[in-house]
Order: structure tokens, then sequence, then C-alpha cells
């Protein structure tokens, strides 16, 4: 029943999104089964893809009105299985919101969509002297609204958090496909932190279809340094050696003989 409703709402998304933003080909939709944790799949009964926040709104309620489920996908690079479908659902990707809408240098901010790839919010202010600090190990392909729904971190946050802790203000749709804006262009704005509530919040709450990002200044000057131990219980106790003497590096790193060997192992084949 339900494969036949989604069946007949095809032309109502097609006239949403046009033609090619709507997947519903058996052998098309396999590309969306699963995210990065490719253990569990489940094919969607149909892929949805708009370009703006309008469109994300008019197909949301168009699910709301017909009580079919939706599910939200960025990348698909997650390991928590977070983009998995369920069963005949509308598989809402956000592959195509991928425009910077704003950079404001002055303020030190850049709005963005949520398909925008992380590491895209670097390239564009790093000629100004500016990065986006949140470098997940997937930047270089991870989508912003992914980091926003899983709150992610890298390296970095060590010393400069994960991403809720550089996001100002979010446009998010809700479930009955309504417009709300959270948060503002400024870090403390007045009543609850519905924006903090929503980072993390892994899709749950609706989707986000606009991102305020805090961007912040490259550092005057960055060092390298590298140390090797007799053992891993060696190297962890210098962290806290060097976290407890009031010392935040940058990032830091670890590597165990295994993972080294394996490194090198790769370079000596010339891969």
């Amino acid at each position: 029943m339900m494969e036949t409703t989604l069946h007949s709402l095809i032309p109502t998304f097609i006239t949403i999104v046009g033609e090619r933003g709507v997947v519903r080909k058996r052998e098309e939709l396999l590309v969306y089964e699963c995210d990065g944790l490719t253990s569990y799949r489940q094919r969607p009964g149909l892929v949805v893809l708009p370009r703006t926040t309008e469109e994300v709104a008019a197909v949301v309620q168009v699910c709301h009105l017909h009580k079919i489920p939706f599910v939200t996908r960025g990348s698909g690079t997650g390991l928590s299985g977070g983009a998995l479908p369920i069963e005949n659902c509308v598989l809402i990707v956000t592959t195509l919101m991928r425009q910077i809408l704003q950079v404001d240098l002055v303020n030190q901010q850049v709005v963005v969509q949520p398909g925008v790839v992380n590491h895209w919010v670097t390239q564009t202010v790093s000629g100004s002297g500016f990065y986006y600090a949140p470098d997940p190990s997937s930047q270089q392909i991870c989508s912003i609204g992914g980091n926003v729904a899983e709150n992610s971190g890298g390296v970095h946050c060590l010393k400069y958090g994960v991403t809720t802790n550089h996001v100002l203000g979010l446009k998010v749709v809700l479930p009955n496909g309504s417009i709300v804006d959270l948060g503002g262009a400024v870090p403390e704005m007045p009543g609850y932190d519905l924006t903090g509530l929503w980072v993390g919040s892994e899709g749950t709450l609706g989707i986000v279809t606009e991102i305020t990002l805090k961007i912040l200044k490259v550092a005057e000057a960055i060092q390298v340094l590298l140390a090797d131990f007799t053992s891993v219980e060696a190297a962890g106790s210098t962290v806290s050696d060097i976290i407890g003497a009031g010392i935040i590096p940058g990032g830091m790193e670890m590597m165990d003989n295994l993972s080294i060997n394996a490194v090198e192992d790769v370079v000596a084949s010339g891969c």
C-alpha cells in the first residue's frame, strides 16, 4: 500500500524538485541503501534531491500530509548508520544543496547550505587568513549538514571544540514542513539554546537547510612535534602530563606499532 502511495506521489515530487531530482529506479536506489556503515542496508522507496529550503519544506509537507516516513541524508560518510533509510520511506538527500550563501570576514561568519563539504569552508576563507576548525577525518567529502546532525569533531576538537562550538544559527524544516530560524549571528542569543539542542540530534527533530558557522583566524605560527615512546601506556601518560601542565595543543594524534607498520608498508609499496 505504501509503495503504491509513493508511486502515485512521484509527479508531485517532480513538480517540486524537477525530473532529475527524483530517483526511483531500483538500480539507482541501491546507491542510497546504506551510509559508511555498510553492515546494514535498506533500499528506500524513493529519493528526492532538493536544492533550497523551500523545496525541502514542500517535500516534507507532502510526506506529512500522506503520513509517509522520511529520512535525511547528507554525503553518506557517517559510520553510525544515521542515514540508513527505513522501508518504503522517502530519503531526502541534501547533496545538491551545496551553496556557500554568505561570507562575513569582519564578523568571522559563513552561511552555508547543508550539502557544502566541510573542507570547502576552509578553502573559501583560507586566502583571507581564516579557517573552519572542526575537521573530521572525512573532511574532504563529509558535508556540513551531516556534521551538524552528528556533532562531528576531529583532531582539533581538543582545543577548539566540536561542531556545536562553531554553529551560531540554523534554518530548519520541522516534521510538518514549517520553516524556523534558530540562534542568530552572535554566540549568546537570548532564550533557550535551541541551536545547541539541534546540533547532534541526528535528524530526529527535522532537517537543517542553512547553517551559520563561526570561522577562526589562522594561528600566527604553527609547529609540529613528533615523539616516539616505548609503549602505548607511556604515550598516553605523556598526553595527560601535557594537559595537566595547562598546555592545550591544536591537535594530538597517536599511532601504535601496528598502525605505523601498516603505513610504512603502504608507502614502501608505492600506493
